[in-house]
């Protein structure tokens, strides 16, 4: 297996002070992975120089990569200081944090958690893999109170040592209007979807702005995300002709493309894939080879609003449709 030093991994630092790779492991398996391809990916992930790894407890399989962490530690391939371990409540669980965090850590094997996210940012629960028409019917719109008293949750946690660092994802900025004065322990970061043809420029600058750090999921436009998140005006963000064009001048394939400009942009992709090929490639692009500017400035253009991951199943009776859960008019539905 290549082997990239960790070292060689350039670093974002967080409004903390605390240093992070820029580049981490998502370990999402798209319902298209079982947890033992994941965890085996982890694990290649660890010995070819990873050190960051984006978990949920709602991925279902947080018990196999503590294994894998385990065994990495057994082993001397890495020490629990040097990973940076981060992992999501998920919407059942917002008034039962503790017990949510404490069976991920648990079950990840790792003592404490990096980083601890707000998943969602309302308690709008749906079984794993429903269908997209799926509706929860006690689903309701978001409230900054409710999210306050879960946030107020991890700040215990924070303030115990079980959590080093607060998440949030999948916001809005009305949303963070609404609820940034109200937290003690500023977040560190922002988990959102972000690739070429999905920038959220607005809510980008208004996080780096607030000294919060963009962390992008679906950093590839997620070819392989789960059919029920697939609709027809979707675009592929890799098959864009620019960003192809770009990425035949640097003879690599356009998912490094586009996890070059989101490192240089400054957000933190998370990139999953189960093949050894794939992730060693998205570890070393970080390390080498950078677009030039006048690239970066190409893909600037390639903003085509294409939100994949709309939400649908989150949404509450009354509601229109997904564009209801993302603030689009500059303020909160709903409320």
């Amino acid at each position: 297996m290549a082997q990239i030093n960790p070292a060689d991994v350039p670093k974002v630092t967080l409004g903390t002070g605390e240093q992070i790779p820029c580049v981490g492991m998502g370990t999402f398996g798209s319902d298209r992975f079982s947890p033992a391809q994941v965890s085996a990916a982890v694990a290649g992930a660890i010995r070819c120089g990873y050190r960051l790894f984006d978990c949920a407890a709602c991925y279902g399989n947080e018990d196999q990569i503590g294994e894998v962490f385990q065994a990495a530690f057994d082993e001397g391939v890495v020490e629990r200081k040097d990973l940076f371990i981060m992992t999501k409540v998920w919407n059942d669980m917002h008034q039962r944090v503790e017990e949510s965090c404490e069976k991920s850590v648990r079950d990840l094997k790792c003592g404490y958690v990096d980083m601890l996210f707000i998943h969602w940012p309302f308690p709008n629960y749906h079984a794993p893999n429903c269908g997209v028409d799926s509706r929860n019917p006690d689903s309701k719109p978001f409230s900054a109170e409710e999210f306050a008293s879960t946030y107020r949750q991890f700040e215990a946690l924070y303030d115990r040592g079980l959590v080093r660092n607060i998440g949030i994802s999948n916001m809005t900025i009305p949303k963070l209007e609404a609820v940034l004065p109200l937290l003690r322990v500023k977040p560190a970061v922002c988990e959102l979807e972000l690739h070429p043809c999905f920038q959220q420029k607005e809510l980008f600058d208004y996080l780096t702005e607030k000294g919060i750090q963009p962390v992008g999921f679906m950093p590839l436009g997620s070819p392989q995300r789960p059919e029920r998140d697939i609709c027809e005006e979707d675009i592929a963000d890799l098959q864009v002709p620019e960003l192809r064009s770009i990425a035949a001048s640097h003879n690599c394939h356009p998912a490094l493309v586009a996890l070059k400009w989101a490192r240089q942009r400054g957000q933190i992709p998370i990139p999953f894939s189960v093949h050894e090929l794939e992730y060693v490639s998205n570890l070393k692009a970080m390390t080498e080879d950078p677009l030039t500017d006048e690239e970066m400035a190409v893909i600037a253009t390639l903003e085509r609003n294409n939100r994949l991951v709309k939400g649908q199943v989150f949404l509450w009776e009354g509601a229109n449709d997904w564009h209801d859960l993302w603030d689009e008019d500059g303020f909160i539905v709903g409320v």
